[in-house]
């Protein structure tokens, strides 16, 4: 039985909720260079001394807004990937690819923010890394999977082969984040989607 939350204990999370709805709130309207713990503090209306508690400075807090906006991103990745043939893991992978940019497109705001962060910060930078390290390991496992059930040569490895994948994936994200408009999305899809299956898979159109 799971303990009830005091009143307390619900003041600190919505005092933090405040934090990050905040932050994410001041990023968006001057940047990653440009803002400061104090501006997120006095938009959120907490206690300077009491919002330190959650958060040690900008970076940390950019970091925790950074992996929710994330979550949608990993939801897409982690959708569960049992293909039975090549033609239908061409597809699940496609619409993922879609999902995918399309959620770039959805962010692109904040992942612009996320983007220059990345390159000024180096405690954000690892954090990045750890979270592509985790879509690596994702990809991996669907490789291994599609081997296991002999719909992809086992010549390749699992783990280089999901690496290569998914930094494609980025670079194009991020130039879709960059864009002004959305005229590439699908034009990116296809050309991913079948570079990477027809190696992959076999499959010559997907």
């Amino acid at each position: 039985m799971k303990n009830k939350l005091t009143n307390r204990d619900k003041q600190a999370q919505e005092t933090k909720r405040k934090l990050i709805k905040s932050a994410h709130h001041v990023y968006l309207q001057n940047g990653f260079e440009k803002t400061t713990i104090s501006q997120i503090i006095k938009n959120a209306g907490v206690g300077y001394g009491t919002a330190y508690v959650y958060f040690k400075n900008k970076h940390e807090l950019f970091i925790t807004v950074m992996e929710e906006v994330m979550q949608d991103f990993f939801k897409v990745a982690n959708q569960e990937f049992r293909p039975a043939t090549p033609e239908e893991a061409c597809s699940r992978i496609k619409n993922q690819v879609r999902d995918y940019m399309s959620l770039a497109i959805k962010h692109r705001p904040i992942m612009k923010v996320v983007k220059d962060a990345i390159g000024s910060s180096e405690e954000i930078e690892s954090e990045w890394g750890n979270i592509r390290n985790e879509f690596i390991q994702g990809i991996t496992t669907d490789i291994k999977h599609s081997q296991d059930k002999q719909l992809v040569n086992t010549a390749f490895n699992p783990f280089i082969t999901a690496k290569n994948w998914y930094y494609m994936n980025e670079m194009f994200m991020w130039e879709l984040v960059d864009a002004d408009n959305n005229e590439n999305l699908e034009l990116i899809v296809h050309q991913l989607s079948l570079f990477y299956t027809s190696a992959l898979y076999g499959v010559s159109d997907s």
